[in-house]
Formats: C-alpha cells, structure tokens, sequence
C-alpha cells in the first residue's frame, strides 16, 4: 500500500527536519530559564535574542516589535482583548458625580470580516458581551471584503478593525495595505492575522505599517516549525493590557516561562521559509492549477477561484461536489490514503459565523458569507498543498476522487429507488 498523502498544510505542517535539529539541545543539556542570571540562563536568553531576529527579518520588522506567544488563537486574543482595554472610554468620574443626569458612554466598535478564523470571531463575542459593538463587514461571492460594507462600517467610526489576511478555506487574499489606508484617517487601531499569509506569499510588516497596519499575527506550524510558537508582530507605539501578568516578560505583554527550544524554532523555520519562498511558491501554483483543472473535469466547484492570482494562496484549493457530502468524502478519501479537511482544522466539533448560531463543522461560516447555497457548502473540501506534495500525488488523487465519486453516486442512486 502506498504511503500516505498528506493534503492539510493549512491545518498544520511537517516538522523541518533542520528545525527539529535547533531544537533539540534547548529540550536536552541547554535547558536553562531565560530570566535566569547564570550561565545557563544566559545561554537561554542569546537563544531566544537570535530568534527574535531571524523572524523579524522574515516579516521586513524591528525585533523589538516580535511579542513571542504560545500560538496563533493565543496572538489574536491578546491584541483583541488588550487593544479593548486599551481603548474602551474611561469615565469622567468627577464630571458624573456633578452632573449625574450627563449621558452614557457610548459603546466603543470593533469591526471584523465576516470570514474570520474562530480565534477572532469568539474573541469578539467575548467582547460583545463586555459592552463593545461588533460589527461584520461583507464579502462578495469570491470572499473579498465587500467594498460597500467596509465603507458603512468606516462611517460608523470603529476604533479597533481585524481583518483576516488569507483566509485559512479558501486561500482568498484581502488586500490589507488599502483596507487599512481606507481605515487611517479614523485613527482606529488595525490587525490582520495573517498566520495562512506568512510563509507562503510576501509578508512586510514595515510596508503594510506604512498604510496603517498596526499589528500582524504569525504562527511557527504553519510553516514547518512547532507548535506552541507564535508571534505578534506589534507597532511599538501601540499599548495593549496583557492577557497574561506576571514577570514581565515579551515587553509585560506575555508574561510566563519561554518555550526556549519552540521559540529557537520558530527562528529557524522563519529563515529557511524566508530562504525558499519564491521558488515554492511558483511550484505550489503549479500543482494548484493542475488540482484544479482536473476537478473542473469532474464537474466540483472551486471556492474563490474568480478572483486574480494575486489574491489567492498558491497552495489552497476548496471544492465542492455537488450532491455529495463533505464529511463522507474526507472520510472515505482518509482511508484511501489522502490527508485532506471539511474546513478549519481549529474549529472543533463545530463552528459559527455572524447570526448562523452553531451548526455542523462541515457548514462553513465563510461559504455562508459567501453566499454559496448550504446544500453545495456541506459538500466543502479543502486540499492545502505543502512541501513534499508533487504531481504524481495529485494524479494518484484525482484518481481516486474518480472511483470515490462514482462509489458515492452509485449508493445515492440505489438509495433513491429503495
């Protein structure tokens, strides 16, 4: 039996073999607390210090701006919930006790994509529920920010906007730099997460800063390094209250222990997917359009696929067969050797978007903004390619598709006249 072809690189990624290496004397005899004074913790300390520095380079940022988390849910929920302490109003105190008839605080806004990843759709529930306004800006049928609704939403003067960068099911690119050039006159505070962004496509913090990008979120598993590593890329001049107090550490912001060999990792898969970006990136089209010229073939409908190559991750791929179920073709496509997903990997037993409520994982919140009919949205797949994904792999697929297809029709069929 051949070996099995993993297709979920959005999900996650192998570890890079060069990156495992860094890490394991920070797991073995470099063990050392990076706060610690001697030898050992000093030792930690450089460590960590040259880290910083290589996933700075990686996104075109300062070292001072890198803020190390343990992960990328971890990295949204610090800059929602610390920009909402930040820049909730504080009341006069003085002003009400003289005048206590003087009116209410107006609720503060935050304005987020309506294809958000759930780490900042439930963040902003959470703030929801703490008194914010939430709003949630259109897509059109492609999942592009909707240009009307962004503008309505600017009138309404948010003061904090997170709009996701690619969108982790369907490989859709926002054009961040002018949403947020759109969004600086109002001085609101603007984040991106751009975790399926980095390491697949050109990522500059300096240049998207310019126009007004005030931080990025980053994660190490998603581009061959390890879990529990991550990274908000955070203009210095912006001040956020802390999800985690304690020591002090990541600039006050992210106080507790360093995951020192996570965090030497991380450096390393930065640089070596700074190192190869633009030739995988060219490979990975290569294989997308063979993928999905041989599912046109057999009659799927490809999610976002209208829009231009610029606006598109090269490695993301998310169809539909009409009249066939989503779960049941993961399923059946798993024990036939291939690695692939209904949607987000981190959305547990379900997901929800913007007034759909919970429903089913495999009824995608980002289809639903889309517009895209529930029927065909519970047949979703998303193949994400990777290194290690070649042509053979995508021949062996759309092969097996084939057979699974006809399998599944032929029982639809015969439960039909029974």
């Amino acid at each position: 039996m051949p070996a099995p072809v993993y297709f979920d690189h959005n999900a996650t990624t192998p570890l890079d073999p060069a990156v495992f290496e860094a890490m394991v004397p920070f797991l073995r005899e470099r063990f050392g607390n990076a706060s610690s004074r001697h030898g050992y913790g000093r030792e930690a300390r450089q460590a960590i210090d040259e880290a910083r520095q290589k996933v700075a380079a990686a996104v075109d940022a300062h070292p001072t701006e890198i803020v190390f988390t343990g992960g990328g849910s971890e990295t949204n929920n610090l800059f929602l919930k610390g920009a909402a302490v930040a820049l909730r109003p504080k009341p006069d105190l003085a002003n009400a006790m003289s005048s206590p008839s003087s009116a209410p605080l107006l609720a503060p806004l935050l304005a987020i994509s309506a294809v958000e990843h759930p780490c900042v759709l439930e963040p902003a529930r959470q703030l929801q529920r703490r008194g914010w306004q939430v709003r949630y800006i259109a897509v059109d049928g492609e999942g592009r920010i909707d240009r009307e609704s962004y503008a309505a939403i600017l009138a309404e003067k948010p003061r904090l906007l997170s709009i996701i960068h690619a969108n982790n099911e369907t490989g859709v690119v926002q054009d961040i730099a002018a949403l947020a050039a759109k969004a600086q006159p109002s001085g609101a505070w603007f984040h991106s997460d751009a975790i399926q962004t980095f390491g697949k496509i050109p990522l500059g913090f300096r240049a998207l800063n310019a126009k007004g990008v005030n931080a990025i979120s980053i994660s190490a598993h998603k581009i061959g390094g390890p879990k529990g590593a991550a990274a908000l890329v955070l203009d210095k001049r912006v001040e956020l209250e802390p999800l985690i107090a304690g020591g002090g550490h990541e600039r006050g912001l992210r106080s507790g222990t360093e995951n020192v060999a996570a965090i030497v990792g991380f450096g390393v898969a930065c640089e070596r997917a700074a190192a190869t970006l633009a030739e995988r990136g060219e490979k990975l089209r290569q294989l997308r359009q063979h993928l999905t010229d041989g599912l046109a073939v057999l009659g799927a409908r490809c999610f976002g696929e209208g829009v231009s190559e610029d606006e598109r991750l090269p490695n993301t791929v998310y169809f539909a067969c009409p009249g066939i179920d989503g779960e049941t073709l993961v399923g059946m496509l798993d024990r036939a050797g291939f690695a692939v997903s209904s949607g987000a990997a981190c959305s547990g037993a379900a997901v929800s978007g913007p007034g759909l409520g919970q429903s089913p994982m495999h009824a995608s919140h980002v289809l639903a903004a889309m517009g895209v009919a529930p029927e065909l949205a519970r047949g979703a797949v998303r193949i994400s390619l990777g290194q290690g994904n070649e042509e053979r792999h995508i021949n062996d697929f759309l092969l097996t598709l084939t057979v699974t297809l006809q399998q599944l029709r032929g029982l639809t069929a015969v439960s039909m006249k029974t």
